[in-house]
């Protein structure tokens, strides 16, 4: 056996809130507590100086799209463009310094630019002619694509969400990005990947959750993902629904996926107007799109139920919520809510949900996978989800603590290139929602993103996500001069070694504190990143 002592640090643990010090044996964690105490316990064992470094289980982002996020990290960011100008501007420089075969961009968001509205196919063959272009908004519901582009895509024009000059979405989308797709090479999505899994690594994350689909990557991408060796742990699910357990095994063999849930689309975004609504949008006619209806979601969950496997869907507007809480509800009625509640089966998003919905999903252990920073980049009075629902509407959007007080199991993600990996911002977000009475504790934040999303990847053994002994040596060290614990009312106190303190100190998470740097990240013992 192997023994590590780390000492000199601040811990994250719960069941040593006070402890400097840490032993690690053949990538399991055996022990925190004192230095004094560790070097006495652990006598001949390799020591590690933490130098005051904070060291507390490493993060899992619990919704990510990797392939397309390492090609944003590596390509045309539009996220920063904060006019229509800008927005051309940016591709503009972008297509002379690159000559590859399909421009691929994302992030922009028109619905608060000053000069217009998203790029048109016009616009993008003035500035790249003669080239496949595919700009996604920063939702990835809806893409701005050339003519080039258009034209690999037999009948585009019969899909539904075609316009021949404006962002396509809805089906027509589906069509145009797997045509972009195909333009990548094996190569440029194999360096995608990696970029993206090093940059998690170097974020703190130990553990990704891919939300793959025919819709989404495609197949090859997803197989080839789930092959690649790297030091973060990808669990992959595949965005399809199925009719039939016979159908959900063989789908599972053909893909090689841990679960069919993630993307399994019922309906899109808000920001693209395709999220399925009870009552119009306030901002255009229409109550968006509906891709799956109470049948086909009651299929889905029966089917995966028998198999064993965790099922899932993408919702986010309250149509579509409420076609995935019916579909459950007929098959707890069918098999019962404690063998629906033993899958650990999700919902991804969930951005539109009552209370009421909440009580159904914690009674089927339903857990709810959402992106806190959702709240902080579109939330609020003048947000995007104010242009789109109406403020009263908005207010009510992504109801974390609810959620949580219903006893709806939490876990978070960033969606992946919707938003950047960076697992601070999510908690900062989710503590600081735009609503009163939304958003949740230091704590319970952390817990969502670590503990929580293990839990969301099926993992239940109560110490994945902690530093508790027995736990697996998953953890990350930062460089975190401060650390606080904030109480109820939001008071705050200073961080203490005194054990009567009882809760485990975090890094300020006040929206403008900054993110701590991570120094390592270990994943089961192996380091995965080094400053």
């Amino acid at each position: 056996m192997s023994t590590q002592l780390f000492l000199g640090g601040r811990i994250y643990s719960a069941s040593a809130p006070d402890a400097t010090a840490m032993a690690v044996t053949d990538g399991i964690v055996t022990w925190t507590g004192e230095d004094r105490t560790g070097r006495a316990l652990h006598p001949g064992a390799e020591e590690f100086d933490l130098a005051g470094a904070f060291v507390a289980p490493a993060f899992v982002d619990a919704h990510v799209h990797t392939t397309a996020h390492g090609l944003l990290l590596g390509g045309l960011d539009l996220s920063a463009s904060r006019s229509h100008a800008q927005c051309l501007d940016e591709l503009r420089r972008h297509a002379a310094r690159t000559d590859d075969a399909v421009i691929w961009g994302h992030g922009f968001d028109e619905s608060h630019w000053p000069d217009g509205g998203a790029p048109t196919t016009s616009e993008l063959d003035a500035i790249a002619p003669g080239r496949a272009v595919y700009l996604t908004r920063v939702d990835s519901h809806s893409a701005a694509c050339s003519t080039v582009l258009r034209a690999a895509c037999p009948d585009l024009a019969n899909a539904i969400g075609f316009h021949p000059e404006l962002p396509v979405t809805a089906a027509a989308h589906h069509v145009v990005r797997a045509a972009a797709r195909s333009l990548l090479t094996p190569a440029a999505r194999d360096a995608a990947r990696r970029r993206m899994l090093d940059a998690a690594a170097a974020a703190g994350i130990c553990a990704v959750h891919e939300c793959g689909g025919p819709d989404v990557s495609g197949l090859g991408d997803f197989t080839e993902l789930l092959a690649t060796e790297h030091g973060v742990e990808v669990r992959g699910y595949w965005g399809e629904a199925v009719t039939s357990a016979a159908e959900a095994r063989d789908l599972l063999a053909r893909t090689g996926a841990h679960g069919l849930a993630g993307d399994v689309f019922v309906d899109g975004s808000l920001g693209s107007h395709t999220a399925w609504l009870t009552d119009d949008y306030t901002d255009v006619p229409g109550r968006g799109t509906s891709y799956l209806d109470v049948d086909a979601i009651a299929a889905h969950v029966a089917a995966c139920t028998e198999v064993g496997v965790q099922a899932g869907f993408h919702a986010i507007g309250d149509a579509a919520v409420t076609a995935v809480v019916d579909g459950f509800a007929r098959v707890a009625a069918s098999v019962g809510g404690p063998a629906l509640a033993a899958r650990g089966h999700r919902v991804e998003h969930l951005e539109m949900v009552s209370v009421d919905h909440a009580a159904s999903l914690a009674a089927w252990g339903v857990i709810a996978s959402m992106q806190p920073r959702f709240d902080r980049l579109w939330g609020g009075d003048d947000g995007m989800y104010a242009q789109r629902l109406g403020a009263d509407r908005a207010r009510a959007l992504n109801p974390l603590a609810p959620l949580a007080s219903a006893g709806v199991s939490l876990a978070f993600g960033s969606d992946a290139p919707a938003t950047s990996m960076d697992p601070w911002a999510v908690l900062r977000a989710a503590v600081g929602h735009h609503t009163a009475g939304s958003g949740v504790s230091p704590r319970a934040a952390f817990a969502a993103a670590t503990r929580g999303a293990w839990r969301a990847g099926g993992v239940r053994d109560g110490l994945a996500g902690t530093l508790t002994p027995g736990a697996p040596a998953s953890f990350a060290m930062w460089d975190a001069p401060e650390l606080v614990v904030r109480a109820p009312k939001d008071g705050v106190q200073r961080w203490s070694t005194d054990p009567r303190a009882g809760v485990p100190p975090l890094p300020p998470l006040e929206l403008d504190s900054p993110s701590p740097r991570c120094l390592r990240t270990v994943h089961r013992g192996r380091v995965i990143h080094e400053a």
